[in-house]
């Protein structure tokens, strides 16, 4: 473990990406203040992230709800820096799209604003998705930052069950990026694709049950994995904290590693894990094939991804076996 570098606050700990950037926060040498929902009962087992290394010394734990953004200033407090991976996720069943959106966009700027009351935090990450990207009319075989996703296209055109989600996602990085230049808050938002890998949350993440969808028997899947872009959990947590350090990154970063298609996924699975019953049939299989998702201005700037496809796929069977899914 590395010395001091200071304190970070990291929203949505308990989660996938959340708790795996703790994990490696307190291995640089931060101390960590990260954000849970309430739990009345004491009945959340938090054991997975008060047992990592340095935990007992480094990290805090604050209850803290995106429906009341003043809940976050007791753990912003002090911290010089700001990863905002959480998400709304109290999603009602045929819930209004602008309700969904404007909690969302109410949660994040509440958050930012906290971040301007405490003083001392002097830069924000944002995490956002690629769903703020790739839902347009554009046809091309490669997106920059530069693309956004259409929201009256998707409005109009596109039914899906991410239609809600995507919307969502889109008005609210724009909405986090012009708070932050009408404020003089230095902030940058991270578009990360699919992520894929090993994870020390309890539950498994839906894009990692999405990516394993083959073994999983899950055939509604299938058509997400046509072709698609991927990113392992390190990969994007060094991402994250790489833009935290960096002091010229500015604006939006894409961050995805690899472009995967079906025929490829079924014949990793298939070769390195013959315990596994894999369907090979991708006949009928229909969806949308995505373009690619650049990370030139991510390659750019310095960082390296370390892991490749198979890699993701290793990380994410090893961690499922561990807690039982498998």
């Amino acid at each position: 473990m590395e010395g001091d570098k200071g304190s970070v606050c990291v929203t949505g700990g308990t989660g996938y990406i959340g708790s795996w950037l703790i994990k490696l926060l307190l291995q640089l040498g931060y101390s960590v203040n990260t954000t849970v929902r309430a739990d009345p009962g004491n009945k959340r087992d938090l054991s997975f992230l008060t047992n990592l290394p340095g935990a007992d010394e480094k990290l805090g734990i604050f209850t803290a709800d995106l429906g009341h953004p003043q809940s976050f200033d007791a753990a912003i407090h002090g911290c010089k820096g700001l990863l905002h991976v959480a998400s709304p996720m109290d999603f009602h069943e045929n819930e209004p799209e602008a309700v969904v959106t404007q909690r969302s966009i109410d949660g994040a700027l509440g958050i930012l604003e906290a971040c301007l009351r405490s003083k001392s935090v002097k830069k924000v990450v944002y995490t956002s998705s690629i769903a703020a990207v790739y839902f347009n009319k554009e046809s091309v075989e490669m997106m920059d930052e530069s693309y956004w996703t259409d929201v009256d296209y998707v409005r109009s055109e596109v039914k899906s069950v991410v239609s809600s989600y995507a919307i969502t996602k889109t008005l609210t990085e724009k909405a986090v990026l012009e708070f932050a230049t009408q404020h003089g808050l230095d902030l940058v938002t991270v578009v990360p694709p699919m992520v894929v890998g090993p994870f020390i949350c309890p539950k498994m993440q839906g894009s990692v049950r999405t990516a394993l969808s083959p073994i999983l028997g899950s055939g509604n899947d299938y058509s997400l994995l046509i072709n698609v872009a991927m990113v392992h959990t390190d990969d994007l947590s060094r991402a994250l904290i790489f833009l935290l350090e960096h002091p010229e990154a500015k604006g939006r970063y894409n961050c995805s590693s690899d472009m995967v298609t079906a025929p490829k996924i079924f014949e990793i699975l298939s070769t390195k894990y013959p315990e596994f019953t894999i369907s090979d049939s991708l006949e009928g299989i229909k969806g949308a094939k995505f373009p690619g998702l650049s990370s030139k201005k991510l390659l750019d700037l310095g960082f390296k991804f370390d892991y490749g496809v198979e890699d993701m796929y290793d990380g994410a069977i090893k961690s499922c076996k561990e807690k039982g899914f498998l």
